[in-house]
């Protein structure tokens, strides 16, 4: 399969870019769809919140960070995978079924028969069906070997030639990564109007539904603190650790998938793009707008200059998600409130932050306390200027420490209730 070749501008004024022609186009969502703390002092907020923008790195942190067992298991498991998928380059990773030529310069990559489609989704039984987005339908099926994979089936439509583009963009992003916090890539089928992409099912629904307790279970703030670490481990891999930096570009709720064990995937990667060439003096790509209204960098939208600085600041209106559970764009509430993000940071600033915690979540010391870091982070993501936002390397060492200091002060918490319980209880004896 070809993918498409990237042309070069250089009449318009701006130079060190690439320009692609896109449709503009912002996403329907598209996963597998089935006691308070002490109050701050305002002016010691803001003084806190942009002096931390502009301090040096901590590099005590950093160090614990990148020497953490964690890290350290989602680097090693990821060089093991490649090495074993090395192994058995042009034998499907183990898939049962019989396998046809890879793609050309990309050994190991499976290309399915629709014979093969066909017969492990029961001809797209409806009883198979997962989800559905802007992409298309998704099902789960279950391959030769047993391995339970979801199928990404694209819509078919003359109408919607983007589609096409998007699904060898996805293909090719999917074939070129492999992380535990990314999903897995089995193939794909590419055959007059079908396009398929075969890939690991997570069978614990999106982000989003989690946050909307459709699985019954409220999330506890620990356990969002370990889905944005997972989320920024996975972004910050795709920006610094692969060969060609790649920009996600639809980073958001309903593209993260959990696990059984609550532990975040990132998904659907249509409207990823290779990063600028910094070695060749590029800056950022020149491209059309493409992502989901919420979620959107201002000043790309504004400039149509694509940098990893974008995924950046999706990943700050994530984070704000997150811990009021609240969706970006919320248009019945008033009007003040509807940009969940531009709400958020305005309590952060006026001393109030606590008002914005998920009502679903205790108001414990612990919690208020990692609140506050999380929006502080959140404010220097969304900064208007990409210069002014981190990178998110540092967003996930950031967000390290956090839950590390987390765990400590609700272990703490713990201790503290636990020994006023057994005091109780001897009391009344």
């Amino acid at each position: 399969m070809k993918s498409p070749a990237p042309t070069t501008s250089r009449g318009n004024g701006s130079s060190g870019h690439r320009s692609t022609p896109e449709s503009l186009d912002c996403s329907p969502t598209s996963g597998y769809t089935s006691s308070t703390a002490t109050r701050r002092n305002p002016v010691a907020a803001i003084v806190g919140i942009f002096t931390a923008c502009f301090s040096p790195p901590d590099t005590n942190n950093s160090k614990s960070f990148m020497d953490s067992e964690e890290f350290k298991s989602s680097s090693v498991a990821s060089e093991a995978s490649r090495s074993e998928s090395s192994k058995v380059s042009g034998s499907s990773r183990g898939i049962n079924i019989s396998l046809h030529n890879s793609i050309q310069g990309e050994p190991g990559i499976v290309k399915f028969t629709m014979e093969e489609i066909f017969q492990v989704t029961r001809n797209f039984s409806p009883s198979f069906k997962i989800g559905q987005g802007g992409f298309g339908t998704v099902y789960k099926a279950k391959l030769l070997n047993g391995t339970v994979v979801a199928v990404k089936r694209a819509k078919k439509s003359v109408n919607e030639k983007h589609l096409g583009v998007e699904f060898q963009r996805e293909v090719q992003t999917l074939s070129r990564v492999e992380h535990l916090n990314l999903v897995k890539f089995y193939g794909y089928l590419e055959q007059g109007e079908e396009r398929i992409v075969v890939m690991e099912y997570v069978p614990n629904g999106t982000l989003r539904e989690h946050l909307d307790c459709i699985h019954g279970s409220i999330l506890d703030l620990a356990s969002r603190l370990d889905i944005a670490t997972d989320v920024a481990h996975a972004i910050t891999y795709l920006h610094m650790y692969i060969d060609r930096p790649i920009i996600h570009r639809d980073i958001k709720s309903s593209n993260i998938l959990l696990t059984e064990n609550l532990r975040a995937k990132v998904t659907d990667f249509g409207f990823s793009r290779q990063a600028a060439d910094i070695d060749s003096g590029m800056t950022h790509v020149s491209t059309q707008v493409k992502g989901t209204a919420g979620y959107l960098d201002p000043e790309y939208l504004r400039t149509y200059q694509l940098t990893e600085k974008s995924d950046v600041y999706s990943f700050g209106v994530l984070l704000v998600e997150l811990v009021t559970a609240r969706r970006p764009i919320e248009p019945k509430f008033e009007l003040k409130e509807r940009i969940t993000a531009k709400w958020a940071m305005q309590r952060l600033v006026e001393g109030e932050a606590i008002s914005a915690l998920d009502p679903k979540l205790d108001r414990t010391a612990a919690n208020s306390l990692a609140l506050e870091k999380i929006f502080e982070l959140a404010l220097q993501c969304l900064a208007p200027q990409r210069q002014n936002r981190p990178n998110m390397k540092k967003c996930a060492e950031i967000l390290w420490t956090i839950r590390k200091h987390y765990r400590e002060l609700s272990a703490s918490e713990f201790r503290s209730l636990s020994s006023i319980s057994q005091r109780s209880a001897s009391t009344k004896e």
